[in-house]
């Protein structure tokens, strides 16, 4: 499960007529593309036409397939507005957000926080954990309930109209770029930094560092904001996330694994279905932008071929 929108894996995306790929255009270097054979998505490609679906920069609090994802879902899709964790309790009677306890890196210039993975919480863990900080948060009116380990689910006012980031735009990375507006977040923020002061010396992170863990020594809020009637998608769509975890690992050998197996499983079986004249949507995701592929006219793509061959594919980490 993604720890912000709801992501799936590929197998599950194959009877949907909306297909969005996040993280296409892999990860920051140039080598994850290098000599990268993916035949079945340029001929997936070369029989459709491409649309700017979304556009914007890697600062952005919500990466691309998540803001091409609420659009599809009928969700308000403005970076850092989207209301996943509200969607996900079916909520719309209070403001919700999401919340990852997590590991943060305090340097003398950078504060970064490390990936969940990295910093492994089981379920009596995470559960003794809330139970220990939950009176803090109920102080200032916010409710929390456990949903899995490194995901807890808040209820309360400060998350009303609250700009988040996205999880993924801080995963090793430096928060302080990401922190919500110093206004609407102080509540947040003094949380946080309560929390730091309490978890320091607590016999909880006593407890991880005797069997070699990192400390849990923040949060992150993310997936805020309210509902005002659940949404009623008119489309069939889904967000695959085969290729998100290597990107955001940095990991290339995997991320081009990972590709090589979207396009001999997903992308043959998209071109399967566009031979059989399926109406669908491919829409490719990086860190900035995202881009649409429909069905192109055929006498449109007969005369491109006729004229300058096979058409290549598109410098994807350019675009996206």
């Amino acid at each position: 499960m993604s720890l912000t929108a709801p992501l799936i894996p590929a197998a599950q995306a194959a009877g949907a007529t909306q297909i969005i790929i996040a993280y296409a255009s892999g990860p920051a270097t140039a080598a994850a593309w290098d000599d990268l054979q993916l035949p079945n998505l340029q001929a997936v490609l070369a029989r459709m036409s491409p649309d700017t679906a979304i556009s914007g920069d890697e600062l952005d609090f919500s990466p691309p397939h998540e803001r091409m994802l609420a659009r599809s879902l009928q969700l308000p899709e403005a970076p850092g507005l989207i209301a996943w964790a509200a969607l996900a309790a079916r909520q719309t009677e209070q403001a919700c957000a999401f919340i990852t306890p997590c590991h943060w890196h305090i340097g003398a210039d950078q504060v970064v926080q490390s990936d969940p993975a990295a910093a492994p919480l089981g379920e009596e863990e995470s559960r003794q954990l809330l139970a220990l900080i939950s009176p803090w948060f109920a102080d200032d009116g916010i409710a929390i309930d456990y949903l899995q380990p490194d995901l807890w689910l808040a209820r309360g006012a400060a998350f009303e109209q609250l700009a988040t980031a996205s999880l993924d735009r801080v995963q090793n990375r430096d928060v302080r770029p990401w922190f919500p507006d110093a206004k609407q977040g102080a509540v947040i923020q003094r949380l946080q930094s309560e929390l730091q002061m309490l978890l320091y010396t607590h016999v909880f992170n006593d407890q991880r560092a005797e069997r070699g863990l990192q400390p849990i020594n923040s949060f992150w809020v993310h997936g805020a904001g309210r509902l005002t009637q659940l949404p009623q998608p008119d489309t069939a769509a889904a967000c695959v996330n085969d290729l998100r975890i290597p990107a955001l690992q940095g990991d290339v050998q995997s991320w081009r694994q990972a590709w090589q197996q979207l396009d001999g499983s997903l992308m043959a079986h998209l071109g399967q279905r566009l031979t059989q004249g399926e109406d669908i949507r491919l829409t490719l995701c990086g860190e900035r932008n995202a881009v649409t592929w429909r069905p192109a006219k055929p006498g449109l793509m007969d005369k491109f071929k006729s004229i300058f061959g096979a058409k290549p594919l598109p410098n994807l980490r350019e675009m996206l």
